[in-house]
């Protein structure tokens, strides 16, 4: 087997609902995402290594917890000191691509021997001399969206907007009044393509890597009118912890800052905005990634249709997910972790070296890709590292897979401590300085009911604490207390 090329395809910031969760709720349409998994392997039991965008990514790049790399909230900007993957590809003769959002510490993907569109923090791809030239060779007009759902002040439903700041972070939802080619996602996939393109001629015919991290779909949600209409609103059904009091829950679930539906930065109780109107912005979300799946699929299909699938691994994920509507009504997410920010999609297709049409339940996640990389590139860290080797869940060899998976927040908005391990049915959290929280995941998916005071819990309660402990031991809390505490960090 040659080395194979790779296809990295990363979404931020994925709503977890509509995959089955909610009997007679829509399902959100991904074909290309589908396709793909029916043709390797999805994976159903995926988790992220922390539920924000920063650690996430940092450790999406050197298979380390956030506590040990030290990206441990968004724009920490610790200096990289770790070997990434992007660099141990280049050593193994790869040529690497980038294209997208860059967030995962100081400087971009060009000073980790990428080639590419890569630009400083979160960033916005609509202000950027490429996107406009882009929008010049397709003539096209800028991208505009009509509001249809603000939870920022300045921005009122029926406004017609143009995202100019220097962060694509708008708390809004909106459909777009623009031809959809002119959304970010489409821009990517064009300059993916036409890098494909430049591959494919090439005389060189070394590996590649090229990866593209869309901003999609993170909010705002600005899908097209097509991708909406694929949607009615009336039939999202109410999630069960939309209603939720929060009297069971941690301080930490309260914590709210959006206009509208929070005071004094805490969410309101019961929540301001009719469901009505979430079903509405939850179309928003959904469409959007309709919209990015269509995006997606334009790169999957180019390199197949040049005929570079066969020696092509693809995996398409996101880096963590989203909180909303859960828990009492949120936008965007926090310190908390429950499953609707830390659980992700994954699918991986090899053509000819992974089987088709394979599901997997093992506990995985996005930590475990940067040495799943490097094992088909045949090569590896220097130094052990955090995560695993997916390769081999995907070659379905006999392995002693972990347990159980352990998941880390520093907090975003508000700082906080917080570790979470998942085994193939309880989630434990440890929240520092508040309450604990324990769920039955198969008997209670949208996790309403903590037993973390249920005495008929008490022995699975002490042995997951344990193993929690254990893991814990290896990490220095007081170290991140100081980190925490010692040096303003900014949330996105």
């Amino acid at each position: 087997m040659d080395k194979p090329n790779i296809l990295f395809i990363l979404n931020d910031h994925q709503a977890y609902y509509g995959h089955g969760r909610l009997a007679g709720s829509p399902d959100i349409k991904r074909p290309n995402f589908e396709k793909l998994a029916a043709e390797g392997v999805k994976f159903t039991r995926a988790y992220t290594v922390s539920p924000v965008c920063g650690p996430a990514r940092r450790s999406m790049l050197n298979g380390l917890y956030p506590h040990t790399h030290g990206e441990i909230k968004n724009d920490s900007n610790i200096p990289f000191k770790e070997e990434t993957y992007l660099k141990k590809l280049a050593k193994a003769g790869y040529k690497n691509y980038y294209y997208g959002k860059w967030h995962a510490g100081p400087g971009t993907a060009h000073d980790h021997y990428c080639d590419g569109f890569s630009y400083e923090s979160y960033g916005n791809p609509y202000v950027t001399p490429e996107y406009k030239q882009y929008l010049k060779n397709n003539n096209l007009p800028y991208f505009q969206v009509k509001i249809l759902h603000s939870f920022w002040v300045k921005l009122k439903k029926g406004d017609l907007y143009e995202p100019k700041l220097s962060m694509l972070t708008e708390n809004a939802c909106g459909i777009m009044t623009t031809p959809k080619e002119t959304h970010e996602t489409f821009f990517l996939a064009s300059l993916a393509c036409k890098k494909l393109e430049q591959i494919s001629c090439s005389k060189n015919k070394q590996p590649f890597h090229l990866r593209v991290d869309f901003w999609a779909p993170h909010q705002p949600f600005f899908p097209d009118q097509e991708s909406f209409d694929k949607y009615n609103p009336k039939e999202i059904i109410q999630y069960p912890n939309f209603g939720d009091d929060l009297k069971t829950k941690p301080e930490i679930y309260r914590y709210d800052h959006h206009f509208q539906i929070s005071k004094n930065n805490r969410i309101i109780y019961p929540n301001p905005l009719p469901w009505s109107e979430w079903q509405e912005i939850l179309s928003c979300n959904y469409a959007e990634q309709t919209l990015l799946d269509e995006a997606g699929g334009m790169i999957i299909n180019k390199l197949e249709a040049l005929g570079l699938s066969d020696n092509t691994i693809v995996v398409w994920t996101a880096d963590h997910g989203d909180s909303v509507a859960c828990h009492g009504g949120h936008f965007d997410k926090n310190a908390y972790m429950p499953e609707e920010m830390v659980r992700i999609p994954l699918a991986i297709k090899y053509p000819g070296e992974i089987q088709k049409a394979q599901v997997c339940d093992e506990l995985v996640s996005n930590l475990d890709l940067p040495l799943t990389f490097l094992e088909f590139a045949k090569t590896s860290f220097s130094k052990h590292v955090d995560g695993g080797s997916l390769f081999p869940l995907l070659k379905q060899n006999e392995i002693n897979w972990r347990k159980d998976f352990t998941c880390e927040t520093h907090g975003h908005f508000t700082s906080h401590l917080g570790r979470l391990i998942v085994n193939k049915r309880y989630k434990y959290i440890y929240n520092e300085g508040d309450m604990d929280e324990l769920y039955d995941l198969e008997e209670d998916p949208f996790e309403m009911n903590n037993l973390i005071n249920d005495n008929g819990y008490s022995d699975l309660l002490m042995e997951m604490k344990a193993r929690l402990k254990a893991w814990r031991e290896k990490t220095n809390d007081n170290v991140v207390r100081n980190m925490i505490k010692g040096k303003r960090l900014k949330g996105k």
